[in-house]
């Protein structure tokens, strides 16, 4: 594998600060709604996905950032502060591929095998 240092760190910096951005944002939203459902959260993941959409398309289709600041705000800045914006925009890909069937099968699967993932992390965790 050969990895570039410059877009590690590029990446490594951007997840920092998404992670940051994600703590202080859900924690506003939570502060505003309650906790009682995971509203902040919910917020987090549609304006990670709005964010990540936006990049993606001005990055495939006008004069975008270089790949060193594409990869600080796709996956460093927005994999931090979300992955569900990744996820969001592979099945909507799918989805413009016309592949449907893939693109519910991503979508179920990936709710479906994450939830038995959290399930069976905690069986796990039981048995330590």
């Amino acid at each position: 594998m050969n990895v570039q240092i410059d877009m590690l760190l590029a990446v490594a910096a951007g997840g920092g600060i998404g992670a940051g951005f994600r703590y202080l944002f859900s924690g506003a939203v939570y502060s505003w709604t309650g906790e009682d459902f995971p509203y902040g959260t919910l917020v987090v993941n549609v304006v990670g996905s709005l964010i990540l959409g936006f990049l993606v398309q001005i990055a495939e289709t006008k004069a975008g950032p270089g790949p060193l600041l594409k990869v600080f705000l796709t996956v460093g800045l927005c994999g931090g502060f979300t992955t569900f914006s990744t996820f969001s925009v592979e099945t909507w890909r799918l989805m413009a591929d016309g592949s449907y069937i893939s693109a519910g099968l991503n979508a179920a699967g990936s709710v479906v095998l994450c939830l038995i993932g959290v399930y069976a992390g905690i069986l796990l965790a039981r048995l330590v």
